[in-house]
Formats: structure tokens, sequence, C-alpha cells
């Protein structure tokens, strides 16, 4: 009976030292994990968390920040005004090389979710492009990297002229105005657009489209970064945003109508409709590991064939991948 009790008492001893172990570190953890993120698909993985969070409902406090640029991410970054950020993967890795190795990738956060719309009945296949001008965003960023490769792997960049606007709402605006204009956009913008046009319509999945010219790698829109210096001081706090960012992947995509009024709170996305037929198609994710480094490593590999100047110069390190 006596050494029954002992390896009883053994047990629940050593149960409390692993519960110190994992889970003391992010309770113990007194200031707030300061996130950033874009105004988009890369935030709306994030929704159930903020939510949580604001209840008071999570272990650990959380100050979130959303942006319409990468632009006015990266800085704050490199200032250490930031410790998480959810941005473009292109971006990670120039933010990679500006800090000399000075942040590492946690997860993928979102893989491809660009479409191109248009009124045009003319369009059906990628050759119809040519001659033809495509509106678009961001020059240097995902949209431009995946059309650009796309068009070059199917003979056709030089038939085509790309047109940048600074915002999504502005090809929107564009394609409402002109029946004849072409756009590529992300969801949530996708489906914004074809619900105030009826005339527009999707023409090419740009992942299919990705597929088809490589089948190899994946398109990986966006990720999520950590300070070096922040996760090597506070492995239990990053280890725990992991477990609450996952845990809001799945409660986002596995139920979109509350998720869609989260969206519309945060101002993400204007009509809840909209945001509830957008969610399935807007590609959230929360990758990490193995298949997380087999999959970016792959997507920047096909950047940096291309242009290595989009991810800084040279491909990440080792120590790029968390």
């Amino acid at each position: 009976m006596r050494a029954l009790k002992r390896v009883l008492c053994l047990a629940v001893c050593m149960t409390m030292v692993f519960a110190c172990l994992t889970g003391c570190g992010k309770k113990n953890f007194e200031g707030t994990v300061r996130v950033a993120s874009l105004k988009g698909p890369t935030s709306m993985g994030l929704l159930e968390l903020m939510e949580e969070s604001e209840k008071g409902n999570t272990d650990l406090q959380y100050d979130f920040q959303m942006y319409t640029g990468a632009d006015e991410i990266l800085p704050q970054m490199i200032q250490g005004q930031i410790d998480i950020a959810l941005i473009p993967s292109n971006a990670a890795a120039n933010l990679y090389q500006k800090t000399s190795g000075g942040v590492e990738v946690i997860d993928i956060n979102t893989l491809g979710v660009l479409y191109m719309v248009t009124a045009d009945d003319s369009i059906s296949s990628v050759e119809d492009l040519k001659g033809k001008t495509i509106v678009l965003t961001g020059q240097g960023t995902t949209p431009d990297l995946v059309l650009t490769y796309i068009l070059e792997q199917k003979g056709i960049f030089d038939d085509v002229t790309l047109d940048f606007r600074s915002e999504a709402t502005e090809v929107v605006s564009v394609l409402a105005e002109d029946t004849s204009a072409i756009g590529l956009l992300p969801q949530p913008f996708v489906t914004a657009a074809c619900i105030q046009n009826e005339s527009l319509k999707v023409v090419f999945d740009m992942n299919a489209l990705w597929d088809e010219v490589n089948p190899d790698c994946s398109i990986v829109t966006g990720v999520t970064v950590v300070r070096k210096a922040f996760a090597e001081e506070n492995p239990d706090v990053v280890k725990a945003f992991l477990e609450d960012h996952k845990k809001s992947v799945d409660f986002v995509n596995g139920n979109p109508d509350e998720a869609a009024a989260f969206a519309v709170k945060r101002e993400i996305v204007a009509k809840e409709p909209i945001a509830k037929k957008a969610i399935p198609n807007c590609s959230i994710v929360s990758i990490t590991g193995d298949e997380m480094k087999k999959a970016l490593k792959g997507y920047l590999e096909v950047i940096y064939e291309k242009n290595p100047a989009f991810i800084g110069g040279s491909l990440p390190e080792e120590d790029f991948y968390y």
C-alpha cells in the first residue's frame, strides 16, 4: 500500500512539474504580445483569437493591429515595435535579409487566394489575355509575382500590360466602371466585386493556373514571422500563440457564419453575406513544421529564379524556418 502511495505521489509530482514546464512560461509572461497583420485573408485567420483575447479568455495578452500594406509593418518589426507579424511570404524573406536573420517563420497562414475576374465574355483561356490590360495591386508583391510567373511560363508576358493600383478596392472600382476591364483580386474582394456587379465572373483560379505551370509547389501567399530575439526569450509564448492561431483558423473555417460577423466587426469585409461566401475560398491555414518549410522553401525558390530582388537578393538560410 505504501509503495502504491509513493507511486501515486510521484505521478502527481511529475504531472505538476510537466504542467509547469509547458504552461507556466506563457502564464508568467507579463507583457503584451504585439501582433500585426494585413487587412484581408491573413487577418481573417485571427478573428476568433481576436474575439477571445478581447473577452480576456486567452492566457496571453495580445495587442492586434491591422494594416493595409506590408510596408507599414516591416519598419516596426525592424525597430522591435512588433513581436509577431502576418505578412506576404516574399516580404518575410526580405525582412529576414534586412534584419540579418533577425526573424523566423513560424507558420504559413494563407495559401493561394487570387482570382482573375472580368465581365468580358471573350476571355476563356490564358491566350485570350494577349493585348489586354490587367488591373492589380502591389508591384513586387504576391499578385504581381504570381501573375508574372504564370504569364511568363505561358509565353505571353510581353503581350500583356499590367496596371498597378495601391489597394484592392481601387481594382474593384475599375471593374465596376469599365465592363471590359480585367482584374486580379484576392479574396474576399473577389466575392465582394462579383456580388456588387453581377456581370462580373471569375475566369481564372490562379491556383489552378499555377499548378499547370508548376505542379511541384503551391502558392504561399502569407506567413507568420516572429522576431528571433523575442522567440528565444519567450519560446513558450510562441508555442502558445501557434496553438491559439491554429484554434482560431479551425474556428473560422468551420464556422463561417460567426466568423463573417467577426470580419465585419473588424472592418475586414463590409457585409456578412460577402464574408460568409468568401471564407471557404480564402485558403486560411496554419501550417507548421516540416510541411511549412517544404512548401515555403519551394515557393521562394521559384521567386528567386524569377527575380532574386523580390526576396531580398538571396534565399533565406535554414534558420529562417522556426
